[in-house]
């Protein structure tokens, strides 16, 4: 079965062709980098990390860019606000330059903490400024971008299409119900290309408009796409969040500059907690590094991984326990597999071929992982059922390792090689969990001493506990 994958510039799954036959090239738009990567942050990468693995089972050589933007991404996502990058900068008492390698490098490793496969590329917006000035001259010159007070804007209005991947009506955006009309602009949805930088502004360059600016948010994936992929690629993906307006104006602009661009567009839906948007005026905003203190990364990938990637995820302590305990149940079916003297036996391919086509089947339309998840735990099933046979056939229990180790490792990245490191991760959670239960239970009874007895024993051995209104979380420490 041939690859399906949802556009969502057309509103429909479509057959995957892509423009070289045999490569497939993506740019997925990658984090801006002015503070630690969250729980949102997971949901879009781990959720394409996924997506390119199986392409990569299929048989595609993959070539996988994804930015990182250090400059022109706006507070509040529009024309009017400060540079984010900026403005933590400021707060840090930092050069910005230092605040974005900080972060980037932050990002990277709890992505690798996550499994997600690091891109082919990543550039930096701030490295191609060259090329967003030409673009942007060179829309002047189509007469789709004016220059205004020394900042340039792209006028929607000459787009006719403008809006058709988001499904907004460009007369309503004109009519500034949205957007706060802005005097410099013609209308008020039309967007910034570049912007006038102030005298002592950190982050500016030499332009052609006012002598000195920035470039905008919307142009940087302009260029570094096409400038890494060529001018007409295979998926352009990114959070649900992006459709408008970062998305959209990618599209107007490459349009406007006569690019093939993108074939299919593809968006990961959000993460939410305990059904609120995360934001953090709500005060239920999560670091992947807060996270990561008191759960396994492995188990938060499973519970990404186990929902589709269009749909919403609704993330809550309970929901992650369950996908915990889902998790053991593969990793126990998998160790008992590796334990089975297979000595001298090689992977024939002979057995659970059906478990194989089932799993592809489920990618192969759109990737659906909740189907190919069910059929790992179909084939679970089928291998504990193999190995309490009285006398197991090693070639079929060779076949069954063999298809967890593809399936769940190579492709979904749930199954690591080495399972005995998880599985002391496991055990220590579940520990840790039982003597904040029975801790909880000293203080209640006002047994103080016993209390203070297992904080004072954990924390000799580098493990401290946090008291606060919601309850004690532990961490490690470097302490031995």
């Amino acid at each position: 079965m041939p690859v399906q994958i949802y556009n969502t510039l057309t509103g429909q799954k479509e057959l995957f062709q892509p423009v070289h036959e045999g490569q497939v090239s993506v740019y997925v738009c990658g984090p801006t980098v002015y503070s630690d990567s969250h729980l949102g942050h997971a949901k879009t990468y781990v959720s394409f990390d996924i997506i390119l693995r199986y392409l990569r089972y299929r048989g595609f050589k993959v070539f996988y860019v994804q930015n990182i933007t250090d400059v022109g991404h706006l507070l509040g996502d529009g024309d009017e606000g400060e540079d984010k990058l900026l403005k933590r900068a400021r707060e840090l008492k930092q050069e910005p330059m230092a605040v974005a390698e900080n972060f980037a490098r932050r990002h990277f490793d709890v992505m690798d903490r996550l499994g997600v496969i690091r891109p082919d590329i990543s550039p930096r917006a701030t490295g191609h400024i060259t090329e967003q000035l030409e673009a942007i001259e060179k829309l002047i010159e189509l007469g789709l971008a004016y220059e205004s007070n020394g900042s340039v804007y792209f006028e929607i209005g000459k787009d006719p299409k403008y809006g058709e991947l988001s499904n907004r009506i460009v007369e309503e955006m004109q009519d500034g119900a949205r957007i706060e009309v802005r005097s410099e602009k013609r209308y008020p949805g039309d967007f910034a290309l570049w912007k006038r930088a102030e005298s002592g502004h950190l982050m500016r360059w030499r332009d052609p408009f006012s002598g000195w600016g920035y470039p905008g948010w919307h142009t940087e994936c302009v260029v570094m796409s096409s400038r890494y992929l060529g001018e007409e690629f295979d998926i352009h993906g990114g959070g649900m969040d992006l459709k408008f307006p970062h998305h959209e104006c990618e599209i107007a602009q490459a349009r406007g500059l006569a690019k093939p661009f993108a074939r299919n567009w593809m968006h990961s839906n959000m993460l939410t907690i305990e059904g609120q948007k995360m934001s953090k005026s709500s005060g239920n905003f999560v670091t992947l590094l807060e996270l990561f203190k008191n759960n396994d990364p492995l188990i938060f990938r499973y519970f990404i991984a186990a929902s589709h990637y269009r749909s919403v995820v609704d993330f809550s302590e309970s929901t992650l326990f369950t996908a915990g305990s889902s998790l053991k149940r593969l990793h126990h079916t998998v160790r008992n597999l590796r334990k089975f003297d297979k000595s001298g036996v090689k992977v024939s391919g002979n057995h659970f071929e059906e478990f194989r086509r089932r799993f592809c089947e489920a990618m192969d339309d759109d990737f659906s992982t909740p189907q190919a998840f069910a059929v790992l735990f179909d084939l679970s099933r089928e291998a504990n059922n193999l190995l309490a046979e009285k006398r197991p056939d090693p070639e079929a229990v060779a076949d069954a390792e063999h298809l967890f180790a593809t399936l769940g490792g190579d492709v979904l990245g749930i199954i690591p090689k080495d399972l005995d490191d998880v599985q002391t991760d496991l055990r220590l959670n579940d520990v840790m969990d039982i003597l904040l239960e029975l801790r909880a239970e000293f203080r209640k009874n006002k047994n103080f001493e016993s209390a203070d007895l297992i904080r004072e024993r954990l924390e000799s051995m580098g493990i401290v506990f946090k008291d606060s209104a919601e309850g004690t979380t532990w961490e490690m420490t470097d302490k031995k």
